[in-house]
């Protein structure tokens, strides 16, 4: 039992599994994703004594390394670690010079696997890392295919690939990825990986909802005014203007992460905690959700640019990419009939703040003299993912003082204080991947149920730009004053 003044929390659970000896492909290994995601927090599982000394990780890319040159590269990105842990952690880091669209890259890439595979003695399980652009997908994943490096040798010797997002650019273009990419690999061998997925407070949603009595029975529409998830970041396009100027924030956040937030908070209970029991049930509820576009009226759908973005290295003059957006949307189904979900998600905003808040309904009469059951603030759940991880409950109390002295007593509890520092997100999505879960990670038709959902609203913005008009916003602003008019009207306000 850990106790500071703000909480007490009693263990009830807490088991970390440890996964036996694999190989590690990571391709794209010399870039950004790689040195400043992927091997710190391989680093930090080698540290937490969940990656066995016998696991290989070979880096690949085009830039001609040595595995000693190459350990000194990331070295250099590892500096703020204990030398004696880098160093140890370095000694299963290998290297190798590849080419992405030639064959006898992936040739001399199996010699070389089969050389670390001799030196265990055995053939190890084995996870490849795209950490490419996604135009490489189709290429290195018919190479692999065709060199014979993703046939499993056995049940003991999975090969899985795991493949960063955008998965497509749009409906076609995912339907497309998912023909191509089974050709070659099982639905079981393909990881998805949204590191959103990854992060304390995501994973926390579910078990707030079903593992407490007091939750799920007034998770719905009888108890709940609305639901308002926001991921606000306080950059701009910084150094992925190339990407982000043809993709927008639709594509770049709502499409993926904003979508799973949602599918956690608003979700039916699975059967049972298992990879596809759990992404059923976001599969139906993404399908329950309303069409953005309504038949009649105006669709609840704001975008917005920011002053300056065309001025942005990289970004064309007269870009019509928006770097902002705000929806309402409904989900039709018993559970939330009638209730609103409020997303909105955008660059160059006042900070860096993503987060769900759970709305509930004001208390239905006022026993209180002078005060009406409409004029008491009404209870909040805030779920905090960025920055400061954790979860508050805002509820109706008496202050200290006269006999009816009421306000708003927001309990609080974050991540850190449990003092122990929890794994980052890929560390925990690179965990999972070696003990060959998929539960945290995008099954195909999930995808492809998202695309379903925009892909009428980038048809529409794209055809019909006059009714989606692209408003401005001042940098350091909260966003479009128009954002807010999607909750005034209802007398709401977003958090």
């Amino acid at each position: 039992m850990k106790q500071d003044n703000r909480i007490e929390w009693q263990e009830t659970l807490c088991v970390e599994q440890h996964p036996g000896p694999f190989q590690m492909v990571i391709f794209g290994a010399s870039g950004d994703l790689a040195r400043r995601k992927l091997f710190p927090s391989l680093l930090a599982l080698h540290q937490r004594g969940l990656l066995a000394d016998q696991t290989r990780i070979l880096g690949c890319a085009r830039q001609p390394f040595t595995d000693e040159s190459f350990r000194a590269h990331l070295a250099e990105g590892l500096s703020g670690e204990p030398p004696a842990q880098v160093a140890a952690f370095l000694n299963l880091v290998f290297y190798q010079t590849v080419d992405y669209a030639q064959a006898d890259t992936y040739q001399s890439l199996a010699r070389r696997l089969e050389g670390l595979d001799a030196c265990q003695g055995t053939c190890l399980p084995r996870l490849y890392y795209l950490a490419v652009p996604a135009t490489l997908y189709p290429d290195i994943t018919r190479e692999l295919h065709s060199a014979g490096l993703l046939q499993e040798p056995g049940e003991k010797s999975w090969r899985h690939v795991v493949f960063e997002k955008p998965f497509g650019f749009d409906l076609a273009g995912a339907r497309q990825l998912d023909r191509l990419l089974h050709l070659y690999l099982q639905e079981k061998q393909i990881y998805r990986i949204d590191h959103y997925l990854g992060k304390e407070t995501v994973q926390n949603i579910f078990l707030l909802r079903f593992a407490n009595v007091m939750f799920e029975p007034i998770w719905n529409a009888h108890y709940i005014d609305n639901i308002q998830i926001t991921a606000a970041e306080a950059i701009g396009v910084e150094n992925r203007a190339g990407y982000f100027d043809q993709a927008g924030i639709l594509r770049d956040m709502f499409q993926n992460h904003m979508l799973e937030m949602l599918s956690l908070v608003a979700m039916e209970c699975p059967s049972t905690f298992a990879a596809d029991a759990v992404r059923d049930e976001k599969l139906k509820l993404l399908r329950s959700v309303r069409p953005l576009l309504p038949a009649s009226g105006p669709a609840g759908i704001i975008r917005g640019q920011y002053d300056g973005y065309c001025r942005e290295p990289g970004v064309g003059s007269d870009s019509q990419t928006e770097t902002f957006a705000a929806l309402r949307l409904h989900i039709d189904n018993m559970r939330w009939k009638g209730v609103p979900f409020y997303l909105r998600a955008g660059k160059k905003l006042a900070r860096k703040s993503t987060s769900i808040h759970v709305v509930f309904k004001h208390v239905p009469h006022s026993i209180f003299p002078n005060i009406a059951a409409g004029d008491l603030q009404q209870d909040v759940l805030h779920l905090r993912i960025q920055p400061a991880e954790g979860m508050g409950l805002t509820l109706q109390a008496k202050k200290a003082g006269p006999k009816l002295c009421m306000g708003a007593l927001t309990l609080n509890y974050q991540y850190q204080d449990s003092g122990e520092k929890p794994l980052d997100a890929y560390a925990r999505l690179l965990l999972d991947c070696s003990l060959v879960d998929q539960t945290l990670f995008i099954r195909s038709d999930i995808i492809l149920a998202a695309w379903e959902l925009y892909q009428p609203v980038l048809d529409w913005w794209k055809s019909q730009p006059q009714d989606s008009p692209l408003v401005p916003y001042a940098p350091g602003s909260d966003g479009p004053v128009q954002a807010e008019a999607l909750l005034v009207a209802a007398g709401r306000q977003w958090l």
